[in-house]
This record gives C-alpha cells, sequence and structure tokens, in this order.
C-alpha cells in the first residue's frame, strides 16, 4: 500500500483528502507545517508527498529544497492556486513532480499520484541497472507543429539525429525538451539501445556522482551494495541531462572526463569503467552567462554544445496551440475515460491570448482540468482557470518567475479579482451559485469576497 504525506495547514482539506485516499487504498500521514514534515520525513520513508504551497512557517519552494535534499527520489506534488501559476513553474524547476491547483479536484489528485508513483517505479527500475520501461521510451507520441519554428526543429533533429554529436537543448521549463531529445534518439542509430533521463535540477551535491556514475559498497553512510551509474544504465545508447547547469564545478570536472574520455569511475572505486554513451543536455539558462561567471566550466559547454537546439516558448508558436490542445484533448479522454468530442473555438481563442508562462506543461493541465471538469461533449471556456478566461494584462506584470509579495502587487491583484467577480456576477445575471462555480469557489469564500470588495449583489 503505498504511503502518503500530506502537508497542510487546513485540518478539514486534510481530513477529506485523506479520506479520499483512504478509500483509493493509500496509507497517509498529516502534518500542518513545514518543521513537523521535515522531522518526519527523516523517520519514516514515504512513496510520495502532497504539500500546500502556503505553510504558516515557510513556503512550497523552500520546502520543496529541503525535501529533497533529504530524500531527493521520492515524488513532491505541489498543491497551488491559479494564481500562483508561475510559483508552480518554479516548482517544475526545482524538481517538484507536477503541481495540481486548489479548490482541488480529488480525480485529478488521484491521477497525478499513479502518474508519480509510475515514474518513481520506472526511475527505480533504471537505477538498479534493469529494463527500461518500454512505456517511457517507445511509441512516446511528439506531436508535429505546423509553426515555422517548429519546422525548423524538425529539419535540425532529422540532420543530426544519424550523427553521433553531443546536443544542447535550450529552452524554457515545460517547452518539451525531453520529448525533443526523445525524438532525437529514437531517430539515431541508438534507438534499440536504452534512453536515461535525468533532472539534475533534483540531485544534490552528495548523490550526483553516486546518481551519475554509480558507486562502490561501503564508499560512503548508506552505500549497503555496489550501485550503477546512469552512464552504465544507458551504455550503447543515450543519456539525457536536464537542467545540466545545476550541477556543481566539481561534478562538473567528473563529466567532462566521461565525455572525453568515455571512461568512468564509480565512488569508492579505483577502477575505470568504458562507457559509450551520447549526451543530449538541456537547461532553461544561457549557459554562455554561466560561463562567463564561472559557475559553468568551459571546456564542458563547449564538449557538450556540439549542435545547438533551441526550443521556443508555447507562447511564440501560436500556430502549434490548436494542435497540442486536441492532442491533449484526446490524451486527457482516455485517461480520464471522458468523450469530450471537440473544443470550442473561444476556447481556441483564449489559449492564443494567453501567454503560458508554464509553456506546453501548463497547457496539458488546463486541458485535462477542463475535460475532467466539462459537462457536455464540447470543451467549452466555462472551466477554463481565470487568468485564460478574462484576458488581462495584468498578470503578465513582469518577468520574473518568484513570487512579489509587494503592496502595489497586491492592489493590482485585488482591483483584477474584484473586477474578474464583477463580470462573473454580470455574465450569470448575479446567480451567486453559478459564480462562486464559474470562479472555482465555494459559496462561503464568495460571500466573503463580496464583503471584502463592498459588492452588492
Amino acid at each position: 500500500m503505498p504511503k502518503v504525506l500530506i502537508i497542510d495547514d487546513d485540518p478539514t482539506f486534510c481530513l477529506m483528502l485523506k479520506s479520499f485516499l483512504n478509500k483509493n487504498s493509500f496509507e497517509t500521514k498529516e502534518v500542518h507545517n513545514a518543521r513537523e514534515s521535515i522531522k518526519i520525513v527523516k523517520q519514516e520513508p514515504f512513496d510520495i508527498i502532497l504539500t500546500d504551497f502556503r505553510l504558516p512557517d515557510k513556503n512550497g519552494l523552500d520546502l520543496l529544497k529541503d525535501i529533497k535534499g533529504i530524500i531527493p527520489k521520492t515524488p513532491v506534488i505541489l498543491m497551488t492556486s491559479y494564481a500562483n501559476i508561475r510559483t508552480a513553474v518554479n516548482a517544475i524547476k526545482m524538481g517538484a513532480y507536477e503541481y495540481v491547483t486548489k479548490p482541488i479536484n480529488a480525480d485529478e489528485v488521484l491521477a497525478a499520484i499513479n502518474n508519480a508513483l509510475d515514474s518513481a517505479e520506472d526511475k527505480k527500475i533504471q537505477s538498479d541497472g534493469g529494463e527500461i520501461s518500454k512505456k517511457d521510451v517507445k511509441g512516446f507520441q511528439f506531436i508535429k507543429g505546423n509553426s515555422e519554428r517548429f519546422k525548423k526543429i524538425h529539419q535540425h533533429i532529422e540532420l543530426v539525429a544519424p550523427t553521433n554529436m553531443s546536443i544542447l537543448i535550450h529552452g524554457e521549463s515545460g517547452t518539451g525538451k525531453e520529448y525533443v531529445s526523445r525524438l532525437i534518439h529514437e531517430k539515431s542509430k541508438r534507438k534499440d539501445r536504452p534512453f536515461v533521463a535525468i533532472d539534475c535540477g533534483a540531485l544534490s551535491d552528495e548523490l550526483a556522482a553516486s546518481e551519475l556514475f554509480g558507486h562502490i559498497k561501503g564508499s560512503f553512510t548508506g552505500a549497503v551494495t555496489d550501485k550503477k551509474g546512469q552512464f552504465e544504465v544507458a551504455n550503447g545508447g543515450t543519456l539525457f541531462l536536464d537542467e545540466i547547469g545545476n550541477l556543481s564545478y566539481e561534478i562538473q570536472v567528473k563529466l567532462l572526463r566521461a565525455t572525453q574520455e568515455k571512461k568512468i569511475r564509480k565512488v569508492g572505486g579505483n577502477t575505470d569503467i568504458e562507457v559509450n554513451v551520447r549526451l543530449i543536455a538541456a537547461t532553461n539558462e544561457d549557459l554562455q552567462k554561466a560561463v562567463n561567471r564561472g559557475d559553468f566550466r568551459e571546456d564542458l559547454y563547449h564538449r557538450i554544445n556540439e549542435f545547438q537546439i533551441k526550443v521556443p516558448p508555447l507562447r511564440e508558436r501560436k500556430g502549434d496551440i490548436s494542435i497540442f490542445a486536441n492532442h491533449f484533448l484526446e490524451v486527457s479522454n482516455k485517461e480520464l475515460e471522458r468523450n469530450i468530442q471537440t473544443i470550442e473555438h473561444d476556447v481556441i481563442d483564449k489559449f492564443n491570448n494567453y501567454s503560458w508562462p508554464g509553456n506546453i506543461r501548463e497547457l496539458k493541465n488546463v486541458v485535462k482540468r477542463s475535460v475532467l471538469l466539462e459537462q457536455s461533449d464540447l470543451l467549452t471556456s466555462e472551466n477554463l482557470p481565470d487568468e485564460i478566461k478574462f484576458p488581462s494584462t495584468d498578470h503578465d506584470l513582469g518577468t520574473d518567475d518568484t513570487e512579489t509579495d509587494g503592496k502595489a502587487l497586491r492592489e493590482v491583484t485585488e482591483k483584477k479579482e474584484k473586477e474578474m467577480i464583477l463580470r462573473t456576477l454580470e455574465q450569470v445575471k448575479y446567480n451567486k451559485s453559478k459564480a462562486a462555480r464559474i470562479l472555482n469557489i465555494d459559496r462561503k469564500t464568495l460571500y466573503n469576497k463580496l464583503k471584502q470588495y463592498d459588492i452588492e449583489a
């Protein structure tokens, strides 16, 4: 029975979520602040962790970093509101498996948990040196876009895939860098050999060497058996290192040797192991600037950058949005056992007018959530998040992904929220139940907002 840790300061919410998960054959434990959660993850093993972003003693990003430092392989799902979408994007960059939005939908949470557990099991198979999960490599779906930017990417993939050149893929979080790397592998001469993906952002400095190169029993506390590193697991195939810029300088030195000499040495070992691995690296930062700052080795940068592919953000690929949306509709129908036939034109228009800070990953989540909530056979705008449903320039203030708590931003947010509530009430002829449903809040919250903003309805 998988064991789930729930971290949320709302006891009523925890009780509801625990009851649902217990009915679905999960063992659960709840804590109400970050301090308790850190204490308990050091004492007990968990298969997955669900944490709220807003906790009384720490925010979710700081807690995520602490948890990953203690149990780096345990999937963490962040629970947040759509108002904190940029925070959710940051969480993915920092190693969160996924995020789900509040108000929580039980089926959405269950699907995210099951997907995370499946992913964790696949990674365990890889780390144990076993066969890579076929569903994780073979038959993955890469959706071709129609935009000129995408056509250029596809041309580059066709050219470079048959070679043994090392490739650096650059793009924002959620743009599909791993899918590009998988397509390169599938079109290469190594397609019948392993494809292994590593998220360098989720590796602590202490564990990175062991994860990449392996270790010998007794080489450090906790090394109770010999372990194959991912270079060995991927031998003959392709190793994909996502967010390579997060690796420490010491690990960069070892990685340079592995790519230059095609040899690795396990932690605690005294013999070299020959490996034949094609390296594909990805980053969402400018590594050339990191080289100039002295944070990334210049010789390693040139070694991994024999060929570079830049994946543009979704907001610069408007011609591809409807293609991705319809694909995710099909996938969501299958996963959620629904039968939504098509997407309303108004929805596609709203998608095209949105900036998509979370890129393709965010679009997938929005479509999946809408499919889950839709009551007809047409995907309408009724169940879209507010920032997509009610376009505004307010949510695009600045380009910083971090959350700002300044007074000016709070005033803008409150103004936007008041306007949104007023528009919704007018739209539904002041039917408060329907307004609350459209706004994805309960009636009590709506009444509190009406009082807060002195709205007569």
